[in-house]
């Protein structure tokens, strides 16, 4: 791996999901093993730029309609109906990635599960000469999950951070990772760190 053309790509680690005041705090929507993420991703994204690599952040986006309220997937409002006015819009304190991983060299808005559909990310990566991401954030069976596999679909190489994503359920999770194996690379947090500091 070289250093210079990789990216820390983090899915969706942002206040309305993480902190207890966001969205899903309020509403109860927590797990352990999501809270742990950005302590845990934090030494690879500065591994990887001490040696000239790049950190971008995707962040799950509700496009606000001119009354405020959201623009938002019938399947998403069924499953999360606690989701009102003022999530997750961009410029929002709950939009924001969490203070740990802040700020990321470049933020996409993700209006879907994925971080390459109809995003800015692939012209970024293009741009910069970024040829493999190193993926970690939530959850594991949807935002990670699609963007790995659309990644595989764009010929980019991926790793993925086996503990640094997360699901809602451990069983989902290790399900996940499972399915995903033939089309990413995949490794702790710590095995990415070592990985990096050997190819600087």
């Amino acid at each position: 791996m070289t250093p210079s053309t990789t990216a820390v790509l983090t899915i969706d680690l942002q206040n309305d999901f993480l902190h207890p005041e966001g969205a899903y705090g309020r509403a109860g929507q927590t797990a352990a093993a999501i809270g742990a993420l950005p302590k845990r991703i934090r030494p690879v994204i500065d591994a990887l730029r001490a040696r000239g690599g790049t950190y971008i952040s995707a962040q799950f986006t509700l496009v606000p309609r001119p009354d405020g309220q959201p623009l938002i997937a019938t399947h998403l409002k069924a499953l999360r109906p606690f989701l009102t006015a003022g999530e997750f819009a961009p410029g929002a304190w709950g939009h924001a990635l969490v203070d740990t991983l802040a700020p990321a060299d470049y933020t996409i808005e993700k209006v879907a599960y994925s971080a390459l559909y109809q995003t800015r990310l692939e012209y970024i990566l293009r741009a910069t000469g970024i040829e493999t991401l190193i993926v970690g954030g939530i959850v594991t069976n949807g935002g990670v999950a699609s963007t790995i596999r659309d990644a595989h679909l764009r010929d980019l190489s991926t790793i993925l951070l086996t503990d640094g994503c997360a699901a809602f359920k451990q069983d989902v999770h290790d399900a996940t990772l499972l399915s995903l194996g033939t089309v990413s690379r995949q490794m702790t947090c710590a095995q990415a760190t070592a990985l990096i500091e050997e190819g600087a």
